[in-house]
């Protein structure tokens, strides 16, 4: 009798231990992401030519074998300020060329710099980048007024992501996201020369297997200094006597012009 009671409690035991290992993935905390900017203030001068902007992240909780694998990917965005944009279209009439159609849409970011493990393409597909409105040509961008059909709208709205492109304001860098160790990560992404002052918002979106698992963000303030940032808060501040003060130095300037280049 004793060895099949001794039988029994090994069973016992092999049964409690399977069920431990088979609840334990169930019990693992569920990934997480966090970034911090390299500062959280950019000021600009008239002679900004440009600048990388560094953001440091961290995985949490990732999966030891996810992480062996190679299958975690990140996406970083550094997305401007939303302004309404108005998209004219230039048609040759008569020799000439004129603005025959336009449209505007209100929620445009004024800049938008994407970073990336890999290429978008092997990340995920353009259903999810959809669902998150993604990348700038997932981006949700809404027309001042509805009826236009969809096909105008999207020739307007590349046309916008061109123009974009153009001027570096959208830009995108592969391979911009690295990771330092199993668990930290590095994005660069690009400030344009012409890069709005405003509030931006820095976005990290963590992927696994392809599937998103969770975003945080962080938010970056892009001011003028100097002589420049007096102005801009001259003029937004107290608007008329900027307006007054813009009007005379046109005239005292029209003035000296005159003296210095008449002819007696």
């Amino acid at each position: 009798m004793p060895r099949p009671r001794a039988s029994l409690l090994a069973l016992a035991f092999l049964c409690a231990v399977g069920s431990a290992s088979a609840q334990e993935p169930a019990d693992r905390l569920p990934e997480g992401i966090q970034i911090g900017l390299s500062t959280d203030v950019i000021r600009i001068t008239a002679d900004f030519s440009g600048a990388d902007l560094t953001i440091f992240g961290s995985l949490e909780n990732p999966d030891p074998t996810i992480t062996r694998q190679g299958r975690y990917d990140v996406i970083v965005v550094l997305e401007g300020p939303a302004r309404p944009v108005t998209v004219r279209r230039k048609e040759r009439v008569l020799g000439i060329w004129v603005n025959t159609q336009s449209e505007t849409f209100v929620n445009v970011p004024e800049s938008y710099s994407i970073a990336t493990t890999r290429p978008p393409q092997d990340i995920a597909d353009p259903i999810a980048y959809k669902r998150l409105a993604l990348g700038p040509d997932f981006l949700h961008i809404q027309p001042a007024e509805e009826g236009q059909p969809p096909a105008t709208l999207d020739r307007f709205r590349a046309a916008l992501r061109d123009r974009k492109e153009a001027v570096g304001l959208f830009n995108e860098r592969v391979g911009g996201v690295q990771f330092l160790s199993s668990n930290l990560f590095r994005a660069t992404v690009r400030l344009a020369p012409d890069v709005p002052v405003g509030t931006h918002k820095a976005r990290a979106f963590l992927f696994r297997n392809g599937v998103f698992i969770k975003e945080t963000s962080a938010q970056l303030a892009i001011v003028k200094s100097g002589f420049e940032q007096m102005l801009f808060r001259l003029s937004n501040n107290h608007s008329l006597f900027y307006g007054i003060c813009a009007v005379g130095l046109a005239i005292v300037t029209g003035w000296l012009g005159r003296l210095v280049f008449r002819r007696d």
